[in-house]
């Protein structure tokens, strides 16, 4: 790899490092191509992505964002998962990594606090950002259902004492 692809590698990196809340660091110590191809195929699918790290060239990617005290994580053969949502990186990580041995999580980031490997794991465990939009827009749209109901249940009765009326008056009419 000569100085441009470096330069125009490292740049990237600091792009996608600058508009990403969430990095997690991990050691890949014998993935197979298949299981790294499984492992990125998982990321995509929930809009985070993974990638294989030079430590030198991150290193430098990472000065100049909000996750520089990351540093001294990369040592060791290490890849890196980040995503927007500050959630999902860190579950598929970790969900990846507590089926495979070979990938270990050794830290991370969010938002600019560095996290350990315990921290990571707690992050992980927490609703994504899809499913507290789920949660929130369900909480919002179940007093609406109830209200809509409460509101249709005595318009019914009302129509219906009324239609009992006009059949009953229109009885005596008939009778008289």
């Amino acid at each position: 790899m000569d100085r441009a692809q470096k330069q125009a590698l490292t740049d990237s990196l600091h792009q996608d490092l600058a508009e990403t809340v969430c990095v997690v660091v991990t050691h890949q110590t014998g993935l197979t191509v298949e299981e790294a191809t499984q492992l990125r195929r998982q990321m995509r699918g929930i809009g985070a992505r993974y990638r294989v790290t030079k430590n030198r060239l991150v290193k430098r990617a990472l000065g100049g964002t909000q996750f520089t005290g990351l540093a001294p994580l990369f040592s060791g053969p290490t890849a890196i998962a980040f995503s927007r949502d500050p959630v999902a990186a860190a579950k598929a990580a970790v969900e990846f990594a507590n089926r495979n041995a070979k990938l270990t999580i050794v830290g991370g980031g969010l938002s600019g606090q560095v996290l350990d490997e315990a921290g990571i794991r707690a992050l992980a465990t927490l609703p994504s950002l899809d499913e507290l939009r789920g949660k929130i827009i369900g909480l919002i749209n179940a007093p609406a259902t109830k209200l809509a109901t409460l509101l249709q249940t005595p318009a019914g009765q009302l129509a219906r004492v009324l239609q009992a009326h006009a059949e009953a008056s229109a009885g005596d009419a008939a009778s008289e």
